[in-house]
């Protein structure tokens, strides 16, 4: 690929269009309203707002809805509206819809055994544990198990995942000990398939998707064509704040009931006291609140008090975003503040429309680039299985090419701009495990000395941003790479190589 080929560029100066033009192109379906005009506090949301910015969090976007419409909403470039955003386990409470939905129309029922689904993948040796497991135990996270699966764990295994998950010793009684794991939620889809003969995604779309105006939405599968009911899915923020909004509702959307109310209510109720945890949501007993969330801040929250909902993706580290929220969140509907502000709304408009998470860039040169321009760096043994890295410059824009395991991998980076490309470039260990051959970067590249260059990789449809430190010594390369959240390690370890002809040199 021919640096300056196949990428777009990215303004270095960015004004998101106004909220009139913006709704236009959004075409969600949702009405938009001042805030102060529906009891919301537009200063109690600046303060949010700029509470998260100076903790340095990388907030992707949010949206905040009352008494049926949208009162204000954001997206930090080059995050907007219409990109869709991996969910990840905010997935589970999208997944509870399809249970209850499923349990409505007799499919099956919450005493049902989970091994009766299943009687072709069986283990050969049982326990009454796991014969007792129920379909309930799965849906309150207290399957008997003694350990928590994540899904980057069975993201890895190529064989069935149903066969994998009767594996895991059952050790307590179900009902009776609480371990979060993707692995249940990943069972309760598979029995949503096993009864209905669909996929998770295929039963809902009928029923929840197409009537909430929600086309964009992709799911991953297991081998078996399951789709992860913990995780998986990706799709818009407003997507998010439509899945709150049907709660708060309970399960009513424009006159149609998608989902039974009485099934709302009762996923929503606390069902393991000393984890406020319901049926695949989370509990906020302080403030009457219940929410969806999935790893590295993506949350749809409700609050049935004040007939509110927030909803925020974001690239965050242990989860520090909701600590915040609930300072501000449900104060700023109180109605003695939420008077017509029109400065504080104003401001808050003018906020929102200009939130960025990349800053600007500028130019920087180095006499390398023309000394290693094109030319092949062999890489020593390493644990990624890098084989070769190779840098390519133009006038404003780096093809950075790195050859592994997989194959061929281009991140363009712009020198002095960001440009946005597609990717296919190896990062499941720094991405929970998560491998696309289709990711979408926005990228740029600049030199901190004649021997130090620095890239930034933002994966805009993801919470991940890599940071890549490339160091040129003599005839030697290094290659550092970084990510801001993970729960694996943040670091990989470094890798090393020579320019091509010159391993055996000295």
């Amino acid at each position: 690929m021919a640096a300056g080929a196949g990428y777009s560029l990215v303004p270095a100066a960015f004004a998101v269009p106004s909220a009139d033009h913006a709704l236009t192109n959004l075409n969600d379906g949702l009405p938009r309203s001042l805030p102060s005009d529906i009891g919301v506090d537009p200063r109690a949301v600046l303060d949010f707002i700029d509470h998260v910015f100076s903790r340095d969090l990388h907030l992707h976007s949010f949206m905040l809805y009352r008494r049926g419409h949208v009162a204000a909403e954001g997206w930090s470039w080059p995050y907007h509206a219409s990109r869709p955003h991996m969910m990840h386990s905010l997935t589970k409470s999208v997944t509870a819809c399809g249970v209850g939905i499923a349990i409505d129309e007799g499919f099956f029922s919450l005493d049902d055994k989970v091994v009766s689904f299943f009687p072709d993948e069986l283990p050969a040796e049982s326990n009454v544990y796991l014969e007792a497991m129920t379909v309930r135990d799965l849906l309150t996270m207290q399957s008997g198990h003694a350990k928590s699966v994540s899904g980057s764990v069975f993201r890895q295994i190529k064989t069935s995942w149903v066969a994998e998950f009767f594996k895991i010793p059952v050790v307590h009684e179900p009902g009776s000990h609480f371990v979060y794991s993707s692995a249940l939620s990943f069972m309760l889809s598979a029995i949503v398939s096993a009864t209905t003969g669909k996929s998770l995604r295929q039963f809902l779309d009928p029923r929840v998707f197409r009537p909430l105006g929600i086309k964009a939405l992709t799911w991953g599968a297991s081998p078996n064509g399951i789709n992860p009911g913990g995780n998986g899915l990706s799709w818009t923020t407003a997507d998010a704040l439509k899945l709150g909004i049907l709660h708060l509702n309970r399960g009513a959307w424009n006159g149609q009931q998608l989902v039974p109310g009485d099934w709302v209510d009762e996923s929503t109720r606390l069902h393991v006291p000393g984890e406020a945890y319901g049926y695949h949501w989370w509990r906020e007993d302080s403030v009457n609140a219940y929410y969806a969330e999935g790893a590295f801040g993506q949350f749809s929250i409700v609050f049935p008090d004040q007939d509110a909902v927030l909803t925020l993706t974001a690239g965050v580290q242990d989860e520090p975003l909701l600590d915040i929220v609930w300072q501000y969140f449900p104060t700023a509907f109180d109605e003695s503040t939420s008077k017509r502000d029109s400065a504080s709304s104003s401001e808050l408009r003018s906020r929102t429309e200009n939130m960025r998470l990349l800053p600007e860039v500028y130019r920087t040169h180095s006499a390398t680039e023309k000394r290693i321009s094109g030319k092949t760096y062999l890489v020593e043994d390493n644990e990624d299985h890098v084989t070769a890295i190779k840098l390519t410059f133009g006038e404003d824009a780096l093809d950075f090419e790195l050859s592994d395991h997989r194959g061929s991998h281009h991140v363009m980076a712009g020198l002095g701009k960001w440009i946005e490309s597609s990717t296919s470039m190896t990062g499941n260990k720094l991405h929970h495990q998560y491998q696309s051959d289709d990711m979408k970067v926005v990228a740029s590249a600049r030199w901190w000395d004649e021997q130090t260059l620095e890239m930034t990789w933002q994966f805009v449809e993801t919470a991940w941003m890599d940071t890549i430190v490339c160091r040129f010594i003599g005839d030697r390369i290094s290659f550092d790479r970084r990510v801001n959240a993970n729960y694996a390690p943040l670091f990989r370890p470094t890798i090393r190589g020579t320019l091509a002809g010159k391993e055996t040199s000295g």
